[in-house]
This record gives structure tokens, sequence and C-alpha cells, in this order.
């Protein structure tokens, strides 16, 4: 049986940015020789951050996109999945996997949660590893620590990171990029 890995890239944070290009590698190397990832249609960013009502339509939007994307896919034929997720992604990725498990599709899906949103807690996701910024404006930092907390999921924190988990200091930036795809790629392996 094939391995599959899906992406879920996040609004502005597309399969060619350092998290998810490398993951993508790391997992192609660890034998997931599937890859799909999720395509969005066009959205407006423009006061998004802080405002969760328009982050609930945006997810909405998104969903559907996602669901359409992978509308083709048997799920059940494959030995491993992998969810690879940033942002937005995050929750629609969670959704999705529920939505599996709520139909009784039998399949056990692993999830890497870089930059997670509040909202992707909602969906219960197991399985999982997540990362996350004490600078990221888009999210709640303590609440998503406590929320991967409470789900038992292993969540890495990094000093004054933001949402593409950079500081600034370009240094720092590849020490903690190695940092995260240590520990991907670790969990990609267990």
């Amino acid at each position: 049986m094939a391995n599959l890995m899906v992406i879920f890239p996040g609004l502005g944070y597309t399969c060619d940015r350092p998290l998810l290009y490398y993951a993508r590698k790391l997992a192609s190397n660890a034998g997931y020789d599937t890859c799909h990832t999720v395509e969005y249609g066009h959205i407006d960013k423009t006061g998004l951050i802080g405002n969760k009502e328009k982050m609930l339509e945006v997810y909405k939007k998104i969903k559907v996109d996602a669901d359409k994307s992978l509308a083709d896919i048997d799920f059940s034929q494959y030995e491993k999945i992998l969810f690879i997720s940033k942002s937005i992604g995050t929750a629609v990725a969670s959704s999705f996997a529920k939505e599996l498990e709520d139909k009784g599709i039998k399949v056990s899906i692993k999830h890497i949660l870089y930059t997670p949103l509040e909202q992707t807690f909602v969906f219960h996701p197991s399985n999982a590893i997540a990362f996350t910024g004490t600078n990221d404006p888009w999210c709640n930092t303590d609440e998503v620590i406590s929320l991967a907390k409470k789900e038992n999921i292993p969540i890495y924190v990094y000093e004054d990171a933001n949402h593409s988990l950079e500081t600034g200091d370009v240094s720092l930036d590849l020490d903690n990029l190695k940092k995260v795809m240590d520990l991907t790629q670790s969990f990609i392996l267990t």
C-alpha cells in the first residue's frame, strides 16, 4: 500500500515556503510517496487578524475548496496518511480528519500543525505535533498552548517568533528551522 501526505497551506504561506517545503521533502524521504496539495481560491486577508467572524467566513470558504480538492481521494487505500498544515490550514485539516472519522472511514492520520489557530482544536486533532511562536499576531499563543496541552499534543514554542516562526534574526531563524525540521522528521518516522 502507498502512503499519502496531504498539505494544507496557509493563506499566504505556500508550499515553497520553508516549513512546508522541507516538511514535504522529509515526508517524501520517509516513504510518503503520494502527495496532494490542497488549493484554495483567492482570499482577501484584509482585516482578518483579530476578526473572529471574518476568520470563520474564510475558514468556511477554504473548507469548501479543500473538500472539492480532496473529493476524489480514497483515503482507505493508503497505509499511512500524514496531514501537513499551516495556519488556517491546520483547522481545515483537523476538521477534514474529524469528518472522515465521523463517516466511519477507518484511517489513521498523523498531523503536523505549523502555527495552529485556536479553531484547530475545536476538531480535537490527535496523533499530532504542533509548533507556534510567542509573537504570532494571528492567534492567542497562550490559548493555543493550553488547547494543545488539553488534546495531549506536544507543542513547541519559539520565543519572539511570528506566524512564519521567524524572529527577524536570520541566524536564529535558521537554527529554529533546523530544530523544527528535526522534530518534524522524528514525528514522521515514529
